[in-house]
């Protein structure tokens, strides 16, 4: 059974998550799977460089082809019922431009999820945003979660109540660190940032004032060794597909606060302290209380390390097995 991946061309000091994330599921998967991945050529901008990279992709297409990784369009062009596209996110719907959202809604959403034989996204909640913009039988839809790295284990940390290390992933405006910081003021903490921070949040951050550390383009190691000294996990955003730190933190066995809408609480299920991302106030109550109340963060964190177990890349890797399988056994059409 032959499944060729597709993925985009990347770009220089950017983190491709969803190619990361699909190594490690190919990795996992059964032995009678024989994958390729076809990285295309161009970048995915422009109406030409995109039409070229449809005319590729088409050409090389062979046996079960799977599109990842905001390529969504060019799943136009390939065999539908040996097709699978996996949509992470329909945060691109939230673009300023009217005409914008027109195109992205028709190439990225209705016509690849109409030329799809299965489409994937990775939450429930993904899936309830897309079936907004697109009419098609939501069985057709399967939602396989993210996987994380089997690097993260059960690491316990002494919690250190008098300054713990509150750990933030990502600095982009979904991020909301900008209200974080404003949570944070007057607590007695060290914010851990991971990402870039540009002017608007270092004067935010210097305003507060807040002892702080900001790193980028961290390696996998590098990156655990954040979460291994961090205290309490902060994953307040505004939007996300999934919320990967969210599970990473619970696989360490450090406490969590996330967001209370789309995805994030699919993701904690029991295992966080949920907050109104658009509320500083809730947000700083919540970390107050993972900071004071001994036995709610224990807990969270014991659930935490049972949380973790729904992502184990060995199950994910299973379902997306069984649906090359169901797919191999159509006739090319």
């Amino acid at each position: 059974m032959k499944v060729i991946f597709f993925h985009r061309k990347p770009r220089p000091n950017f983190n491709f998550s969803v190619e990361n994330l699909f190594h490690q599921i190919r990795e996992a998967l059964p032995k009678n799977v024989d994958w390729e991945v076809r990285q295309l050529r161009f970048y995915s901008q422009g109406f030409l460089k995109r039409l070229f990279i449809c005319l590729e992709a088409a050409w090389r297409q062979k046996g079960i082809n799977h599109v990842t990784g905001d390529i969504n369009f060019i799943a136009i062009f390939l065999r539908k019922r040996k097709t699978v596209l996996t949509i992470l996110d329909v945060g691109f719907m939230k673009h300023k431009s009217k005409l914008a959202r027109m195109i992205l809604q028709l190439f990225w959403i209705v016509l690849p999820v109409k030329r799809a034989g299965v489409i994937t996204t990775i939450s429930q909640s993904t899936k309830d945003e897309l079936l907004k913009y697109v009419d098609i039988n939501p069985s057709l839809i399967k939602v396989i979660y993210v996987p994380i790295s089997t690097s993260f284990v059960p690491l316990p940390k002494k919690f250190n109540k008098q300054k713990p290390v509150i750990l933030q992933i990502g600095t982009k405006p979904n991020k909301n660190v900008l209200r974080l910081v404003q949570a944070l003021r007057g607590i007695s903490c060290k914010l851990e940032i991971v990402g870039e921070i540009g002017p608007e949040l270092v004067g935010a951050l210097e305003a507060s004032p807040i002892d702080y550390t900001a790193s980028k383009n961290l390696s996998q190691q590098e990156l655990l060794e954040k979460y291994k000294s961090a205290d309490i996990l902060s994953f307040v955003s505004t939007y996300e597909g999934f919320g990967m730190p969210i599970a990473e933190g619970n696989a360490i066995g450090r406490v969590v606060v996330t967001s209370n809408i789309l995805s994030m609480p699919e993701v904690a299920g029991n295992a966080a302290h949920l907050v109104d991302p658009f509320d500083v106030q809730s947000i700083r109550n919540g970390i107050l209380k993972v900071i004071s109340d001994d036995v709610y963060r224990e807990q969270l964190i014991e659930r935490g390390y049972q949380n973790h177990l729904r992502f184990d890349v060995q199950r994910i890797a299973q379902q997306f097995a069984e649906i090359y399988e169901s797919m191999d056994s159509y006739k090319h059409s």
